[in-house]
């Protein structure tokens, strides 16, 4: 691998193995092709998305890509299960900054314990919020073969206190269709891998599935790359999350080097849209390639993968604080994870800086707290900073409650929490907060915790704070850092037997 002093840089002019389909559009000038691939899309019911989400962010946006394990139809001969319910394994939040040159996707192990909001059932009612539950199950509400997408999205929202701008479901039989339609994809595996190890029901060690080293696979031998988890490493989530990163960033580079061609696209395209199911903002080839477009000018340096930060609890991941809250903080005020200011806007936007850049909005905007009331916590030890806080809040003519120290002086991040019918109001004080974490919580009105980010840099646009890694802590209790790559993540030019076993 080149060193990073003098790796080429190339262009990838797509981030997802969805969207880098829907440049066929482009080269393709007969109509048939762009109405069968408009025919190929379907949508799910955006009824189901909550009705009090967070706000917009910086400049940036952020798509959901959940992958569907459901044996029913076409998928039954792969998944090597039974049952017809939806299930997801595999999710991650792509988040495509402001400058339109930088992207990150962070993968939410499916056994996080998570709190699932109240999400809509196939009969029209509404599930009770469920606590400390495994994030997986959000996709199992109401028990359809399609899965409950809008049920994740709502999640992952209140999860991370972003806004999900769009949500892409994959299933099993159109991943293998994309990997046959280009080709395969080269991938590296850190030991033998035999049947047994993909399903330790079978009761014996079973044939060879893959080899140790590099090689390359496609159709069903790629999708049991990707779901293989027993038998390398400690036989975690967390070890498959790392090779299914390293397997969409060769994808990724596979598709590039073959070029733009329609021999190539039309397979590819045909075979990702009929395996998808998207929100209704995507719901067209128009919307597809738009998207698409946008996305042109990512370098692959400029992709990174990397892990929500964790740590086990018993059986299941536990989400690690203050790591967490200072991630989200950073991907919503547009900042890279190695601490860049991303949030400019077009093309040449980088270093550009985004507008109300600060701790403040810009001077030519101002904001009206007229009728809001916000208590104030300081949950650092720098005396004095809930007044100071407060002091910018009365200045817009936000009504102060009341200000406190919080239970913890350890936040990295800032965070607002708003209670029923607060939604608004929250996203009126974060206006004058940028990058804070906004959440959902079972109180009344809005209540601002503040954390290092505003301590260290009242006037300027947080960032996650310097003993805060991304990554978590090392193991045995959080995901480990590869090499030189900074807060755990890998680049989409890493690699590709890099890092790939855990424990």
């Amino acid at each position: 691998m080149t060193g990073a002093r003098g790796r080429p840089r190339h262009r990838v002019r797509v981030v997802t193995v969805a969207a880098v389909s829907f440049l066929l559009l482009l080269v393709a000038g007969a109509g048939w092709v762009y109405l069968r691939i408009d025919g190929n899309i379907s949508t799910f019911d955006a009824d189901g998305l909550s009705k009090d989400r967070p706000g917009a962010g910086a400049s940036g946006r952020n798509v959901l890509v959940i992958g569907s394990d459901s044996r029913a139809g076409g998928n039954a001969e792969l998944g090597g299960g039974e049952g017809d319910v939806g299930r997801s394994d595999t999710a991650f939040l792509l988040h495509v900054y402001g400058d339109g040159e930088h992207a990150v996707a962070v993968s939410i192990p499916r056994d996080t314990l998570v709190d699932i909001p109240p999400c809509l059932l196939p009969d029209g009612g509404w599930t009770a919020e469920q606590r400390h539950v495994m994030f997986n199950s959000a996709f199992t509400v109401g028990g359809s073969a399609k899965g409950n997408p809008a049920c994740t999205q709502n999640t992952v929202e209140r999860l991370t206190g972003l806004r999900v701008d769009h949500t892409v479901v994959v299933d099993f039989a159109g991943f293998s269709a994309m990997t046959s339609a280009v080709g395969g994809v080269d991938v590296c595996v850190p030991k033998d891998v035999y049947r047994g190890d993909l399903n330790p029901n079978l009761g014996s060690r079973g044939e060879l599935l893959f080899h140790q080293g590099r090689q390359t696979v496609s159709g069903q031998k790629a999708l049991d790359y990707v779901r293989v988890r027993h038998g390398i490493g400690d036989g975690s989530d967390i070890g498959r999350i790392q090779r299914q990163q390293a397997f969409l960033s060769s994808m990724i580079k596979k598709v590039r080097s073959q070029g733009f061609k329609p021999g190539t696209l039309l397979p590819l395209a045909d075979a990702a849209t009929k395996s998808m199911t998207v929100d209704p903002g995507l719901g067209s080839a128009d919307k597809m390639l738009s998207f698409a477009m946008s996305l042109k000018n990512i370098d692959l340096h400029d992709m990174k993968f990397m892990t929500l930060p964790w740590r086990y609890d018993g059986n299941r991941v536990a989400v690690v604080q203050p790591d967490a809250d200072a991630l989200w903080a950073s991907i919503r005020a547009d900042r890279t994870i190695d601490g860049k200011d991303a949030g400019g806007k077009g093309a040449g936007g980088k270093g550009a800086g985004r507008k109300g850049a600060g701790g403040g909005p810009s001077p030519s905007e101002s904001v009206s707290g007229a009728g809001v009331k916000v208590s104030v916590r300081n949950g650092t030890t720098v005396d004095g900073l809930a007044a100071r806080a407060a002091a910018s809040l009365k200045s817009s003519g936000f009504e102060v409650t009341d200000t406190a120290t919080a239970g913890s002086q350890d936040a990295a991040g800032t965070v607002i929490e708003f209670g029923p019918g607060a939604a608004g109001d929250a996203r009126t004080v974060a206006r004058l907060f940028p990058g804070a974490f906004v959440r959902g919580a079972d109180i009344s009105g809005v209540v601002i915790t503040l954390g290092r980010d505003y301590a260290e840099a009242p006037s300027a646009t947080p960032a996650p704070a310097a003993s805060s890694s991304p990554s978590g802590p090392s193991s045995p209790s959080g995901s480990p850092s590869p090499s030189g790559a900074p807060g755990g993540a890998r680049s989409a030019d890493d690699d590709p037997c890099a890092n790939l076993s855990y424990g």
